[in-house]
């Protein structure tokens, strides 16, 4: 399937966040040098948060909502405008708080466009199982952005599980933890909304999935709430989560966002796996690659999440390179494939992609885990297990 003829993608992004600052602009506008995105579009509520991404990218043209002169200016609904006036071949780029998640999908779906999302897909099953069946419907595409899945740390565990060398999986322990910036800072508005959990531990959740195929069977969630509280936030201090599969195997997954901020990761994380017939284990963070510089003090650099280098043709430019923007790419080029197709190999092709990538199939079991967490906790630690649609169901 030759792309050459296909005109550029156009790009409407909804929120302007930490992770559309840092990975998704970059990465959009390096395509867009490359010629394969066209017009990017940002939609926000805040005009403050448009004002200050233009300062971040003052040498690029993109369009911002709301485009308000005064920062103080709000308009929560201005990504209906954005995908309103957004012209194909195009995908909507979801990148708001996790709980506004389902509203833009459908938004977007309704509109006729593609979508990705970054994780997780939603918060409620009943919301997963309506955007895969609006998707279905209209023959779109809806990709969830779990970035760890490009993390080559993680696909190695896949491929070596593949090949029968971990023989069949025993239990596992994932951990990711946060510094507590992220909720007292970029996510403050939102954080009591979520949870360490439901944010960032839903990485692993989907990746021990995405390693083995299995599928879970029931989870047990924990919660502390020290800290926070007494800072004025009504979030989560941590939250852990023993899920049990459906061959009897258990991931124990360790989530936090207060970590000190003299830690030397923003994130720490990383995934150990027990089989049959071996281990994996990997520190997802500490990738032997460190800084100590005056201005930024100790680094911990991990070189391939995503991260600036010189370009090769021309040294005084900047090329952003990995695996968090490779995340975003692999979905936009196969939307760029489905347009190119036509309507008409669309079915058949998404069906293809159904079994390679977090579509709403795959996707569904980072959100149903996390629903099933936040109701055991709200029920003292109890089981929860699941029905035949993933629907979490509290055990006696």
């Amino acid at each position: 399937m030759s792309l050459k003829n296909l005109p550029a993608l156009n790009v409407v992004v909804v929120g302007g966040g930490m992770i559309t600052a840092e990975v998704i602009l970059p990465t959009l506008l390096q395509a867009r040098k490359e010629g394969w995105i066209g017009d990017v579009t940002l939609a926000s509520r805040r005009a403050k948060t448009i004002h200050e991404l233009r300062k971040q990218f003052p040498d690029e043209k993109w369009d911002g909502l709301p485009d308000a002169k005064d920062p103080e200016h709000s308009d929560a609904d201005c990504y209906k405008e954005a995908i309103r006036k957004l012209k194909g071949p195009a995908a909507v780029l979801v990148a708001t708080p996790d709980h506004l998640h389902t509203p833009v999908i459908l938004e977007a779906l309704a509109s006729g466009h593609d979508v990705i999302v970054q994780k997780p897909l939603c918060l409620k099953v009943s919301d997963a199982h309506e955007i895969a069946r609006l998707a279905r419907q209209k023959n779109l595409y809806v990709y969830t952005d779990y970035h760890k899945r490009h993390d080559k740390a993680v696909r190695a565990a896949k491929y070596k599980f593949s090949k029968g060398e971990l023989g069949e999986m025993l239990c596992g322990h994932a951990w990711i933890e946060e510094r507590r910036e992220m909720p007292l800072k970029y996510f403050a508005l939102w954080a009591a909304e979520s949870s360490s959990f439901e944010y960032i531990g839903c990485h692993y959740v989907d990746a021990y999935h995405f390693i083995t195929g299995l599928t879970p069977k029931r989870v047990a969630g924990f919660a502390q709430a020290k800290l926070l509280p007494k800072l004025g936030k009504k979030a989560k201090d941590a939250g852990q989560a023993i899920v049990e599969w459906e061959d009897g195997s258990v991931l124990y997954v360790q989530t936090s966002w207060v970590l000190p901020e003299s830690n030397p990761n923003l994130t720490n994380q990383g995934l150990q796996l027990t089989g049959t017939e071996g281990e994996y284990r990997a520190d997802h963070a500490d990738r032997n690659s460190n800084f100590v510089t005056q201005s930024g003090g100790v680094q911990r650099y991990n070189p391939h999440f995503f991260k600036p280098y010189n370009d090769w043709d021309d040294p005084a430019k900047t090329s952003w390179v990995g695996y968090g923007g490779e995340s975003i790419l692999q979905p936009l080029e196969d939307i760029r494939k489905l347009h190119a197709a036509g309507p008409s190999a669309r079915p058949a092709m998404l069906e293809q992609l159904e079994k390679t990538r977090p579509l709403p199939t795959q996707a569904l079991i980072g959100t149903a885990v996390n629903e099933a967490f936040r109701l055991s906790v709200q029920n003292g630690s109890r089981f929860v297990r699941f029905d035949e649609k993933m629907f979490p169901i509290l055990e006696a």
